[in-house]
């Protein structure tokens, strides 16, 4: 991932407007084992979407910004979700799948696959590497599995401004 650091850059330089607070990330880091379960509740890492550029956002039902921030990813995954981009939003209440799937079911949630991570400790990995403060966690990985750009907080996924966000992280290098 060493050699990412221009493509980490240009994607920083692309972060402007509605999602202005994405880092890009100096150094990029390997995410690739980064955990979590899958929409079967198998158990899957970022290194099954080698090929695919990924959005990942954590998030909880009792986080405001997380669930104000969830149409607009869901709007993101529908404008722009490919064989080369997916939105990977990542719940990670504690407990069982009933508040997760029936806040997504009341929202309207209907592009975004369901992750999940009940025991927080995709929150923690991300924590102890200084990737994340409080939710919600949005993390820019390339098809690789290199941490391209990073943020705490909430945007607005369903901009403009995101969206040349995820062009640039799709762009080939010259």
């Amino acid at each position: 991932c060493s050699a990412k650091q221009e493509k980490a850059k240009a994607v920083g330089d692309a972060a402007t407007g509605h999602v202005a607070a994405m880092l890009a990330a100096d150094p990029p880091r390997s995410l690739k084992n980064l955990g979590f379960n899958g929409p079967d509740g198998e158990a899957m890492t970022v290194a099954d979407f080698s090929g695919r550029v990924v959005l990942m956002n954590l998030w909880a039902t009792w986080c405001t910004p997380c669930r104000e921030e969830m149409p607009a990813l869901d709007a993101l995954q529908s404008a722009k979700g490919s064989d080369a981009f997916e939105v990977v939003a990542v719940n990670v209440d504690r407990g069982d799948d009933e508040k997760p799937t029936t806040f997504l079911q009341e929202t309207g949630i209907e592009a975004l696959g369901y992750y999940r991570d009940a025991s927080m400790k995709i929150f923690n990995d991300l924590k102890s590497q200084g990737l994340a403060l409080g939710l919600p966690v949005t993390l820019l990985i390339d098809e690789d599995g290199c941490l391209l750009a990073h943020m705490n907080g909430p945007a607005e996924w369903g901009s403009p401004d995101a969206e040349r966000l995820i062009d640039a992280a799709l762009a080939k290098p010259e």
